[in-house]
């Protein structure tokens, strides 16, 4: 990585338009870095990832991460069924290679579900092996799994991460701010519990009552963020991903990412 910068995620465009025909228009917001989110299982196969390398290069943009819908094999990657995990490997793997094709390093990973009304009381050893063994076939693609922090699944809380990380060394991090918010907890003790395994900071705005905005029309400090991420040594992008029900017109994502761009030049000088 070489130094912070600001980028977009695909999935801010997502389900409006598909994978491939959002680059342009993140190319044409200004941005140089992208997540690419994949929506489906069949662009998982070699021949779409072809097609994403080819429209990343044309925009000329980098694509930093994969990410892919939970439920489409994550929570399966922790099965205790054979079959169940042989299948969950093989779509996995398939991901994985086509973040390779795309020249993408990190694998932004959300792992199993919490379901309503259900204790979960957490069998760190077990955790710790299972994610090993799949940080060990990611890096057979040159790619690091990456936990995101996500209200709805097991990394919620900042001693998940605290716990894996003394028995996970290649495991790595994403700290979503809109989604530590959404635990009641806020973003700073999840940066503390994370150190130096952060790799991506997915971005998005909120007001005080909780509600997803575009960056620049919430409450959310961005400056201060950013502040604290140099100050860290974080050398990694901070990519805006949003939802299409926050905005109407694309203008208002141009908006969007130049106000993080101000705030992130205000936090190089403050």
């Amino acid at each position: 990585m070489g130094g912070m910068e600001i980028g977009i995620s695909t999935a801010s465009f997502f389900p409006k338009l598909y994978t491939e025909e959002a680059l342009p228009h993140i190319a044409a917001l200004g941005a140089k870095v992208c997540e690419v989110f994949y929506a489906s299982r069949c662009e998982y196969a070699p021949d779409f990832a072809d097609k994403v390398a080819e429209g990343l290069s044309v925009c000329g943009l980098r694509a930093h991460s994969v990410h892919a819908l939970t439920t489409q094999f994550e929570p399966e990657l922790f099965s205790r069924n054979d079959r169940a995990l042989g299948d969950a490997y093989e779509v996995c793997e398939a991901l994985l290679g086509s973040a390779k094709r795309i020249g993408a390093h990190f694998y932004t990973f959300h792992g199993p579900m919490m379901l309503k009304r259900t204790k979960y009381v957490f069998d760190y050893g077990f955790l710790a092996e299972k994610l090993n063994a799949l940080c060990g076939v990611a890096q057979k693609y040159d790619v690091q799994v990456c936990y995101e922090t996500v209200h709805w699944a097991y990394f919620n809380t900042p001693r998940y991460f605290a716990e894996l990380s003394s028995r996970c060394p290649s495991l790595g991090a994403v700290l979503d701010v809109k989604q530590t918010m959404q635990t009641g907890l806020g973003y700073e003790p999840f940066l503390d519990a994370i150190g130096d395994r952060l790799r991506t900071v997915h971005l998005c705005d909120f007001d005080a009552d909780g509600g997803l905005r575009l960056p620049g029309r919430g409450s959310f400090d961005f400056v201060t963020l950013f502040k604290r991420l140099k100050d860290s040594g974080y050398d990694g992008p901070c990519l805006m991903e949003v939802y299409t029900n926050n905005y109407d017109k694309e203008g208002a994502l141009k908006d969007a990412f130049d106000h993080l761009l101000e705030c992130e030049a205000k936090a190089v000088t403050a």
